[in-house]
């Protein structure tokens, strides 16, 4: 099959050479311009594969095209954060824009409405799936295409928990009913998480399906389907069609409505394991939040069985991290956010006298940080968390008792990464407030 051809099925060639030539050169996102300059030279689909080589090796997770009056700007997110990355004029652009849109399977003469698409890049280990959304802006057609590269999946062990964390998790995710919720924004691993989940209880004897918006990874051994509202198949309609499949394991991708998170609590209580997803602050949060989308306290207590809250913060470049000697400033932070935790911890913080610092080099792009790692907070919902959902679920209550249980924090967490020289405290300020 030809290049042209591939990029009119909506799909696209990166090969290992180019992959590799491209890896070679571009080390930031600062790098690009000048390698997509040239790429422009050449023709229109090899700028395109030059774009997309370009995030894939610096494992970008969106790259942003942002038309202006006089030309535009492509940034690439990278381990969280937005990098400029090129600048080009709007007429360089332009074919590109128009080979995108016929890759991803947009309208190419519709530039006044939202368009969302897909395509899927062929690469040597497997097939990336990338995700595109078209908004119509003052300057032209604003652009955000979503890299879902199934490398970037981890193992439970991998999710960068705490000992205790993940004996919890791998104790509630075997049970053989109830909920578990991950909360948190978008762009806070709670996919990656659940996905986590899935894979560590894969299992022949078990059937596991999930309906999700959209599928973003695609696991063997697990019936996964996709909810398509045009069609009248939404989560409620969908997960309705689930519990009569017979499933052991439901994840549903997203919680938004009072119809689904009635037929979710009604599963976890007659002997599914449902994991899902609440965007909320903390983990207490996610109380209220079912409560405000139409659940009675009488059916979020018994079906409730672990809350997890999670963010990602960036971790240090391991090639040039140096420590550096704590402030009186930091230590007083330190001492004032971790004074609740057991004293084995207390005397690890008083004994501190250097975090690392980032510094900055070619393996992390001069930014000092290089990949990412979750922080969490769970809420394991015993007998007591029980009764106070019963009596009024209130989010200060629920996560009072919590810590009182041994609950460590978000930012407590992250903290405790800082002390290992894991990542920064500005990192975990800047994430978890």
């Amino acid at each position: 099959m030809n290049e042209e051809h591939r990029a009119l099925s909506g799909e696209i060639e990166i090969t290992d050479q180019l992959l590799s030539e491209v890896s070679g050169q571009v080390v930031s996102a600062k790098d690009l311009g000048p390698m997509l300059e040239g790429a422009l030279g050449k023709d229109t689909t090899h700028a395109v594969s030059v774009l997309l080589a370009s995030a894939l090796a610096l494992k970008a997770s969106d790259v942003h095209v942002e038309p202006e009056e006089k030309q535009v700007q492509i940034r690439l997110r990278v381990d969280g954060m937005l990098h400029d990355a090129a600048t080009l004029s709007l007429e360089s652009f332009r074919p590109m824009l128009s080979r995108i849109k016929l890759l991803s399977g947009l309208k190419l003469n519709v530039a006044d409405r939202p368009q969302d698409g897909r395509f899927s890049i062929n690469e040597a280990t497997s097939p990336i799936e990338v995700r595109i959304s078209s908004l119509p802006s003052e300057h032209g057609e604003s652009l955000v295409m979503r890299v879902l590269d199934p490398k970037s999946l981890r193992k439970l062990p991998e999710l960068g928990l705490r000992k205790d964390l993940l004996a919890l998790f791998e104790s509630e995710i075997k049970r053989p009913n109830g909920m578990v919720l991950v909360t948190g924004p978008t762009g806070s691993g709670k996919t990656t998480t659940l996905y986590a989940f899935l894979r560590t209880i894969l299992a022949p004897e078990i059937k596991i399906i999930t309906i999700e918006d959209p599928i973003e990874y695609h696991l063997e051994g697990i019936s996964q389907t996709q909810v398509n509202p045009t069609k009248g198949y939404d989560f409620a309609s969908g997960l309705k069609a689930i519990v009569r499949q017979d499933p052991d394991v439901i994840l549903v991708g997203e919680m938004r409505d009072e119809e689904t998170v009635d037929i979710a609590l009604q599963a976890a209580l007659t002997g599914h394991l449902v994991f899902s997803t609440l965007h909320t602050n903390d983990a207490a949060g996610a109380i209220s939040r079912l409560i405000s989308l139409g659940a009675t306290a009488a059916n979020i207590a018994p079906a409730l069985n672990l809350v997890i809250a999670q963010r990602l913060v960036r971790t240090l470049c391991t090639s040039c991290g140096e420590p550096g000697k704590i402030t009186a400033q930091e230590l007083t932070l330190i001492e004032r956010d971790l004074s609740s935790l057991p004293k084995e911890i207390a005397q690890k913080v008083s004994a501190t006298t250097t975090l690392k610092r980032p510094k900055g080099c070619k393996v992390c792009g001069d930014t000092g940080y290089k990949g990412r790692q979750g922080i969490f907070e769970a809420i394991a919902v015993t007998q007591e968390v029980q009764e106070l959902i019963l009596a009024s679920g209130s989010i200060p209550a629920v996560r009072k008792k919590a810590i009182e249980q041994g609950m460590v924090t978000m930012r407590q967490d992250g903290f405790l990464k800082a002390l290992e020289g894991i990542t920064t405290l500005e990192e975990v300020v800047r994430v978890a407030g």
